[in-house]
């Protein structure tokens, strides 16, 4: 596992701290699908399946959230985390898989409003 409290530039830190933004594309990623999924199963008028699929969706993005945390709290601000091209990536899928789960639970409430 990443050590945030003693980052350096090793080979062996770079490595760990690719596995940890793997992880936060990986939960992600997972949370944006589930999302979607949801939002399908909706759209076919099965709410409580759908609702289900987003509390699972709300399970991923929140791991995702709690290892982009840490790597935030490790860093203090000082600059101590080497920003990588990878590590921008995790980033935008965290901030899309959010935005996609705020959009797709409104649009199931308006799918459940409509039926």
């Amino acid at each position: 596992m990443f050590d945030l409290d003693n980052i350096e530039d090793s080979e062996e830190e770079l490595d760990s701290l690719e596995e940890v933004v793997m992880g936060l594309i990986i939960n992600s990623g997972q949370a944006r699908s589930l999302a979607y999924e949801a939002l399908k199963v909706a759209k076919q008028g099965d709410f409580t399946k759908a609702w289900e699929l987003m509390a699972k969706s709300r399970e991923s993005l929140h791991e995702a959230h709690l290892v982009q945390t840490k790597l935030i709290e490790g860093d203090a601000g000082e600059g101590k985390t080497k920003v990588s091209l990878v590590l921008v990536h995790a980033q935008d899928h965290l901030m899309t898989s959010m935005l996609a789960r705020e959009l797709v639970t409104e649009i199931i409430e308006l799918h459940e409003k409509i039926k």
